[in-house]
């Protein structure tokens, strides 16, 4: 799984593979159906208790048995994911669950965990709180190691030195810090390049 950078978003361009907002949507689709994929993998590494490829570290009868194809329904259209299977049928994604076939809230909820910097606990608050799930640390932790490297990727790539016009605003908030009320701010910029 890879993040899309601006040279391969040029070269989609000059390619006519990017046209519309159409198009750019397709790619955020298939994009967001990977990223459902890899943390759907991570939950089964977590239930099996070894990774895809570390079976030397297997504890239990319990084994892969390939994938199924699943359709979902999300803010960014139909979804085709490959969903992973274990050969005792014991498996059950508390991601994307059995006969869920709507996630359309879910993409918002899981950018918007790594977006807020969220830490394990938090993560796990938000997802009992939302959808029911009782997800472990561990298991978060395991989901959020695959994903981070993808996330820093795209916060430390290289910015342009000139923009052509730069966009600045925060927005206040009272947070609880050290027993007291505190005032905070997150501060956002938004530049548009030459």
């Amino acid at each position: 799984m890879n993040l899309i950078d601006k040279k391969q978003v040029r070269e989609m361009m000059k390619q006519g593979k990017l046209k519309d907002v159409n198009d750019i949507q397709e790619v955020l689709k298939e994009q967001f159906g990977e990223l459902i994929e890899e943390m759907l993998e991570s939950e089964l590494d977590h239930e099996l208790g070894y990774s895809k490829y570390d079976y030397r570290e297997k504890e239990t009868t319990n084994s892969r048995n390939g994938k199924r194809e699943k359709q979902l329904r999300s803010n960014y259209g139909n979804i085709e994911i490959e969903v992973p299977r274990d050969r005792e049928g014991e498996f059950e994604p508390q991601i994307v669950k059995k006969n869920q076939r709507d996630i359309s809230s879910i993409d918002d909820q899981v950018l918007s965990m790594y977006a807020k910097g969220m830490t394990v606990r938090d993560i796990q608050a938000h997802l009992q709180d939302l959808y029911g799930v009782d997800a472990s640390p561990t298991l978060i932790s395991g989901i959020t190691d695959k994903i981070v490297p993808l996330i820093k990727e795209w916060q430390n790539r290289p910015l342009s030195r000139v923009y052509a016009h730069v966009v600045m605003d925060a927005v206040h908030y009272k947070v609880r810090q050290d027993g007291r009320i505190v005032n905070k701010a997150a501060y956002m910029a938004i530049g548009i390049d030459l």
